[in-house]
């Protein structure tokens, strides 16, 4: 899609996104996405073997340069090392993708875990707001920069045994709104992503591994994948200069909202 990829590596003419959270799902097929359309790519993730191999395979496939950065989001001084350490060569970030990001647990709410709840918190939140509080100054410092934070159909919409999970993707939703108006003088786009039902390791980690009940949500359904919504971000950070994308919510066919989804006989 959209331009060839380029094999003369100029890191002055390349543009180049960090995307959190990249070491599988929407994360790494954005990854993918971008680097088929020539940007040098900083990748972070948690798995430090799989961030590393899928960065080699990237740069040996498309020609791009790949900086892997191994942290925990939720971790603020790792968070702080990694990128106060950046390179000068890597400090001209053009896209910021705050993907990482999770759900854990489906009790109802007066059952549920604390400690559930406070991973959800720290990633989906925190986490975010430690990336992007050390990321936009660097990116107001270059007078541009485009920040896409992947909320949720969750974030619009509270369904039944979504209670915490739903509300830190409110929360995106807010910080969304909050950093286009406070960051609107200095020309940074803002873009909240919120898709449907997705098919990736998502539903495994939100039922903490089993994998029976994973599968059952996409029983009978076409979901959405991982590079509908790699697209989709691709799209909202290739458009011209003065057009920014406040949100865009996806969902499979199947899916009307967080409430009807419509199952095939």
């Amino acid at each position: 899609m959209g331009k060839k990829p380029i094999t003369d590596i100029n890191m002055n003419q390349q543009k180049t996104i960090f995307i959190t959270g990249s070491t599988a799902g929407i994360g790494e097929a954005t990854a993918l996405v971008f680097a088929q359309n020539g940007w040098n790519l900083i990748l972070t993730g948690r798995r430090k073997e799989r961030l590393d191999a899928i960065a080699s395979k990237i740069e040996e496939t498309y020609k791009v340069n790949v900086l892997p950065l191994s942290f925990d989001v939720r971790n603020k001084a790792a968070v702080k090392d990694a990128i106060s350490n950046l390179p000068n060569n890597w400090k001209g970030i053009d896209v910021l993708v705050n993907n990482a990001g999770l759900a854990i647990g489906r009790d109802a709410f007066q059952n549920s875990q604390i400690e559930d709840w406070e991973i959800m918190i720290d990633t989906n939140i925190k986490g975010l707001l430690y990336v992007s509080r050390l990321i936009s100054p660097m990116m107001i410092e270059n007078g541009k920069g485009h920040i896409i934070n992947i909320s949720s159909i969750a974030g619009r919409q509270v369904y039944a045994n979504g209670h915490v999970y739903c509300a830190t993707k409110h929360a995106v939703e807010a910080l969304s709104q909050a950093m286009r108006i406070d960051l609107l003088k200095h020309h940074i786009k803002v873009t909240s992503i919120q898709p449907g039902m997705v098919e990736t390791e998502f539903s495994v980690v939100r039922f903490k591994g089993n994998k029976e009940q994973a599968d059952s949500v996409y029983e009978n359904v076409v979901p959405l994948v991982a590079q509908d919504v790699a697209e989709t971000i691709y799209f909202a950070a290739t458009r011209p200069s003065h057009v920014n994308i406040n949100e865009i919510m996806l969902t499979c066919t199947a899916q009307a909202n967080a409430f009807y989804l419509e199952r095939e006989k």
